[in-house]
């Protein structure tokens, strides 16, 4: 099985690079982050005549999140449980029905927390600590999960092409970090960095001051696997050259193989 995550910054600004990507990728499962589309909006017809099911968690003119899936989902659960008055639409989880066996998938668009400090950098903490928590209660289940989103987190200096110029964004602050690594700790497997261990290999590059031409990037797309679904990893790899693409997201997507 092949599951990707990918961040397309608004679905109607990528009507047919999507599409594309998908008909050329041949992904099995895609978590996708920033819609920015209600449900009722989202044109599902499209993707459902390349044969994907649709579940979608929306928020009209930003977020938002979905899955599409060649495969049975089951159990969809919209919205990360721990604070009933969020209302932003960041999370869905769904299982994933293979032929062999299944496996959970949770699609995330974690909080981006800038200007930090300030109210949007603690949203972004508490967050995190609602997702450490169910991260905790799903890996009770001893089940294969995968947690495949944007997280604006740059885990370490080598995900960023110029870490200085990140030590005081929301994204690589110290408390960020350290809230990434309690997640993982948890008892993840980052699945790229698991088999890639280069340098310079990045998810995102701005819009701006030429970043995508000069390399100039940072690695914050991920795919956390737990235990049991880290030992059916097979390979994982990020799809750079879709970046250099008419009408790109300035994200690119990131996969795995799962021995499904």
């Amino acid at each position: 099985m092949k599951l990707a995550t990918f961040n397309i910054n608004g679905i109607k600004a990528r009507i047919e690079a999507l599409p594309a990507w998908l008909a050329e990728a041949k992904p099995d499962v895609v978590c996708l982050q920033e819609i920015k589309s209600v449900d009722e909006g989202f044109p599902r017809e499209i993707f459902e005549d390349m044969g994907f099911a649709v579940e979608t968690h929306g928020q009209k003119g930003f977020n938002g999140v979905a899955i599409l899936s060649r495969l049975p989902l089951e159990d969809v659960v919209r919205g990360l449980p721990g604070d009933a008055s969020d209302e932003q639409s960041r999370w869905i989880e769904a299982t994933v029905i293979g032929e062999s066996r299944s496996v959970r998938v949770c699609g995330l668009y974690l909080p981006n927390g800038n200007p930090a400090p300030g109210p949007k950098y603690d949203y972004k903490l508490a967050w995190m600590a609602r997702m450490e928590a169910r991260v905790a209660e799903l890996l009770a289940t001893e089940e294969p999960l995968a947690f495949c989103g944007d997280y604006n987190v740059i885990p370490q200096p080598e995900d960023a092409a110029k870490p200085a110029v990140w030590a005081e964004d929301a994204l690589f602050l110290p408390q960020t970090r350290a809230a990434y690594r309690r997640i993982v700790n948890l008892g993840l497997t980052d699945a790229f960095r698991a088999v890639d261990q280069t340098p310079g290999r990045y998810s995102f590059w701005d819009y701006q001051a030429g970043a995508w031409e000069r390399n100039n990037g940072i690695r914050i797309d991920h795919l956390l696997l737990s235990p049991q679904c880290a030992d059916l990893l097979v390979t994982a790899g990020i799809d750079k050259a879709v970046r250099g693409l008419e009408k790109p997201s300035d994200h690119v997507p990131v996969w795995v193989e799962l021995a499904l």
